[in-house]
């Protein structure tokens, strides 16, 4: 019998699993799909010599969070790579804006590269943005990542800045990165960098908040870089899963959990497709989107009747079209340093990063649409053979398509020929900035948004955030105004996922948080041994 049943093995629920692992718990993680990861794996399922990651591959915020860097995982195999560049934004006209590491000593000293890059003027104003953030770090990281409201975290901020410095801070972290775009800069890249960034999540230009999250990841950038597991995102995971695995934790895939019993509003254990019920001691923690969890892992009659109307207005992210290609050789690109960049954002200007953001979250499909590129022989050698990249594109699209702004009339049934055609148009998009580009691909694959959801229930709509970035859905508001947290309603039952504060990305604090929410209260109030038998709640999706 387990101390703790974890639903779910993506990064949260395996960091989740290793806390709690670490605190001399029992744990079984119960992973529905046939390998564990979630959103962290790869594979070579568009060419057997190339590594392609499915989801998630460049992870700055692995390597920032507090969370993962207390694991210790490069004693369970896990190696980083990084590209020379962090980031390219090439423009139509050959230019290029780059993000480098800090003290890479890379094409010269920091100070001396932002001015090429830059101008003066700029350059300054860019080093004005990385004070900001080096007197912030590692305390605006913490605050960032831990249970809200950050107390230690936000003490110590209070006490750098004081009174003005923190009016000055609150109305930067609002900002929308196209205001602080033309407040800062003279030219296109530093903006150009800074909202490309932001629109990793659901942000456009001109919404609040949207300045903070571009340099947020910005700024981890010039840190950290944006590295890569050496070998494919799989090896991050695999690393986690040996961690917990030494600890005497358990991974079952192959499991999907269908629900969760309860009985007199404390979850006693959960129940798998094949009609087996596994007992938890101590805690259920939910590595689930937080609509799969209530109403469907846990019956409505479980629960207060004001959660089924927040729930229901729950907002996602925008959705996913990824393509993976294995190419014949580096990617030809107008802007020579953009090719050794790991990540490449794709978009004129300004103005057409709004439109398309615009676009998209307005339902209309952009004919023109922004996309990431990653290059990941250019991060990790070990990805492809020599001479060889393997590469791959994504782009938001709607989750609800009213619009095709396209030629191709694409209506969000994501068949073969609408994957295709979207495929085609993102490839597109990329020969704007790298003639020659289709001349080189020898393979490619299409994940679209049911795809992406088949390949992990979390991901709902081709959904990478667990839910929009935005701020009516963030800190104390996120999942809802009244279910903040990993807490629920039902006792010993913690919502683990990007549903949760702080929300998505590859840093493991939702789970983190989860866990030691659980050992607090167990701590506080001991277990009761309650019977499995009798508890009665209706079936509902699962992970």
């Amino acid at each position: 019998m387990a101390d703790a049943i974890v639903i779910g093995s993506g990064p949260n629920g395996l960091v989740a699993a290793n806390l709690l692992a670490d605190a001399g718990w029992h744990v079984l993680v119960l992973e529905a799909q046939s390998a564990p990861g979630g959103a962290v794996r790869s594979d070579r399922g568009v060419d057997p010599e190339f590594v392609s990651d499915l989801f998630s591959s460049f992870h700055p915020l692995a390597v920032a969070s507090p969370a993962i860097r207390a694991l210790g995982l490069g004693e369970f195999g896990l190696r980083w790579s990084r590209a020379p560049l962090v980031l390219a934004h090439p423009l139509p006209d050959g230019r290029c804006a780059a993000l480098y590491r800090d003290g890479d000593g890379v094409d010269g000293p920091d100070g001396e590269r932002l001015e090429r890059m830059f101008g003066g003027p700029d350059a300054r104003a860019w080093q004005r943005l990385a004070e900001r953030w080096d007197e912030l770090e590692p305390h605006l990281v913490d605050a960032l990542l831990k249970p809200f409201p950050p107390v230690r975290a936000g003490a110590a901020i209070a006490a750098r800045l004081r009174t003005a410095g923190l009016l000055d801070l609150a109305r930067f972290l609002a900002l929308p990165v196209r205001r602080l775009a033309e407040e800062e800069f003279a030219g296109d890249g530093p903006g150009l960098l800074l909202a490309g960034c932001a629109l990793h999540a659901d942000l456009l230009p001109e919404a609040a908040g949207s300045a903070a999250f571009g340099w947020l990841m910005a700024m981890l950038g010039r840190r950290h870089g944006w590295p890569v597991p050496v070998g494919g995102a799989s090896a991050l995971t695999a690393a986690l899963v040996r961690r917990l695995e030494s600890r005497g934790g358990e991974l079952r895939c192959g499991q999907p959990v269908r629900e969760v019993l309860v009985r007199d509003g404390t979850a006693l254990g959960v129940r798998t497709a094949d009609g087996c019920r596994h007992r938890a001691r101590r805690a259920v923690l939910a590595d689930t989107s937080v609509t799969a969890l209530y109403g469907g892992l846990v019956g409505w009659e479980h629960l207060p009747g004001s959660l089924r109307r927040d729930v229901g207005r729950f907002q996602w992210d925008f959705g996913t079209v990824k393509v993976d290609w294995a190419l014949r050789g580096p990617v030809p690109w107008s802007a020579p340093s953009a090719g050794r960049a790991g990540t490449v954002h794709l978009g004129a200007d300004l103005d057409e990063l709004g439109d398309y953001a615009h676009q998209v979250a307005t339902g209309r499909l952009p004919a023109r649409p922004f996309a990431l590129f990653g290059q990941m022989t250019v991060a990790d050698p070990s990805r492809s053979p020599r001479g060889t990249e393997s590469a791959w594109a994504y782009t938001h699209v709607p989750q609800r398509i009213a619009a095709d702004l396209g030629p191709d009339g694409i209506t969000g049934r994501w068949d073969e020929r609408e994957g295709e055609a979207m495929a085609d148009r993102i490839e597109r998009q990329v020969e704007r900035f790298a003639p020659g580009f289709r001349d080189l691909v020898a393979a490619r694959r299409v994940l679209t948004p049911p795809v992406l959801r088949s390949l992990d229930d979390n991901l709902v709509g081709g959904a990478l955030n667990g839910g929009t970035a935005a701020p009516h859905q963030q800190l104390f508001l996120r999942p809802t105004p009244g279910t903040a947290g990993p807490r629920t309603p039902v006792a010993r039952l913690y919502l683990a996922s990007a549903s949760a504060h702080p929300g998505g990305g590859v840093h493991g604090a939702c789970g983190a948080n989860a866990a030691r929410a659980a050992l607090n209260a167990h701590r506080r109030s001991p277990a009761r041994f309650l019977p499995v038998g009798g508890s009665s709640t209706r079936r509902g999706p699962h992970r």
